[in-house]
This record gives C-alpha cells, sequence and structure tokens, in this order.
C-alpha cells in the first residue's frame, strides 16, 4: 500500500490536485481544480472519485466569477445523499439524491417563485408533494413523472375555492369544486357555487374516481416496470 499523506499533482491536460493519496488514488479530502472549465471540487475522495461530504463550483464565463453550484454528499463521483444544488437564474433543489438525480424527498424553489415540497424520482415530481404557486394558489396530492396524478387537492385561494378530486397527467378529471375561503379572496368568483344533488351523488363519484384511478396506477405500472429495467 501506498500513502502520500499530501501531494500536488499536475494533469497533462493542465488539471491539478492537492490532497491526500492512497494506492495512487485520490483518496480522503483533496480539491481538483479543472483548467478547461475552471471548476473546482473541495471535499472527500475515495479510490480517485468524490465520495463523502465535498462542494463543487463553476465559474460563471462573462464575470470569470466562481459561484457555489452543489454542496453535500457524493457516492462514486456522483451526487448521492442530501445536498443542495444551485441552478442558473437562482433556481434552488435541497434534498435527497440518487446517482446525479433529485430522488427521494426534496424542496425546489424554481424562478418563478414556486415551491414544490415533496417527493421525487430521476428528477421528476413523484409520490406525495405540495406546490405553492406565486400567486398563492396551490396543490397537495399525487404526483407521477412530473404532473399531477391521483388524488389531489387544488385550492384556488385567489378565486376561494377548491377542486379535491383525480388528476390524470396535470389535468383534473373528477372531483367537485367547492367554495373556500371565498370572503377573504382577493378576487372571489361573482357567484357562489350552488349545491347540486344527484340521486346517489357519492357513488357516482366513487365510480368514476375509481375508473380514472385503474388508468393511472396501469400507466405508473409500466413507467416503473421501463425505469426498473433501465
Amino acid at each position: 500500500m501506498q500513502w502520500l499523506a499530501k501531494s500536488f499533482v499536475f494533469s497533462i491536460n493542465g488539471n491539478e490536485y492537492t490532497g491526500e493519496w492512497q494506492d495512487n488514488k485520490k483518496h480522503g479530502k483533496g480539491t481538483q481544480v479543472w483548467k478547461k472549465s475552471g471548476a473546482i471540487y473541495h471535499g472527500e475522495w475515495k479510490f480517485g472519485k468524490r465520495d463523502g461530504s465535498g462542494t463543487y463550483s463553476e465559474r460563471i464565463p462573462q464575470t470569470n466569477e466562481l459561484t457555489r453550484k452543489y454542496c453535500g454528499e457524493w457516492k462514486r463521483g456522483k451526487k448521492h445523499g442530501y445536498g443542495m444544488y444551485l441552478y442558473n437564474n437562482s433556481a434552488v433543489y435541497e434534498g435527497e439524491w440518487s446517482e446525479d438525480h433529485r430522488s427521494g424527498w426534496g424542496r425546489m424553489y424554481y424562478e418563478s417563485g414556486d415551491i414544490y415540497e415533496g417527493e421525487w424520482m430521476k428528477d421528476k415530481n413523484h409520490g406525495q408533494g405540495i406546490i405553492q404557486f406565486a400567486n398563492g394558489n396551490w396543490y397537495e396530492g399525487t404526483w407521477g413523472e412530473g404532473k399531477k396524478n391521483g388524488n389531489g387537492k387544488f385550492y384556488y385561494s385567489d378565486k376561494g375555492q377548491l377542486y379535491e378530486g383525480i388528476w390524470l397527467d396535470g389535468v383534473a378529471k373528477c372531483g367537485t369544486l367547492s367554495d373556500f375561503g371565498r370572503n377573504e379572496a382577493p378576487r372571489p368568483t361573482k357567484h357562489p357555487i350552488p349545491q347540486v344533488r344527484l340521486v346517489d351523488m357519492q357513488l357516482v363519484l366513487k365510480e368514476a374516481e375509481a375508473a380514472y384511478l385503474q388508468e393511472i396506477n396501469s400507466k405508473l405500472s409500466v413507467h416503473n416496470t421501463l425505469t426498473d429495467n433501465e
């Protein structure tokens, strides 16, 4: 076993590494500088790859200013575990990662001012989650492949209404619309929603919901099968 407690290494391509080595590989704490892009990684390494806690920064081409892009956990050279990533235009994600993808629980702050908090799978909203829009409206419920899929509630706080029901690929398919905080809404509907009575409203609603849920489950089952086979 060869151990170098502290070394300075320069590659032919101009990249620089300063830090600990083991068996001729980056291992321990160290800093890598990529000459071509100016990017810098400072943190832990295992057998030549970023592994453990570390920070990755890039240079802004227009100003050459160094800005932090990711701070968190790594595994075998990829973002893996908990970490925070800064996208261009101030969008930020903080949460769990798996092999360079947002996967698990996480919170995303979008440039538009919208905020999503919930479950992710391969960079898409997938599972249970809540999104609050910049205008004050919000949705909480089930997501699939980055879209509202399944049971969910959409609060139209600007109009004072609530939709509760089934969604398919981001579109409301079957549910109920009711007044919700209508008197406090900034732009309430002109007239309150009247009561509509069916012979058996709950039975009609449940039958429709069951049909859409079956369609959603079938679609997501195919998606999960394709994902497992990748």
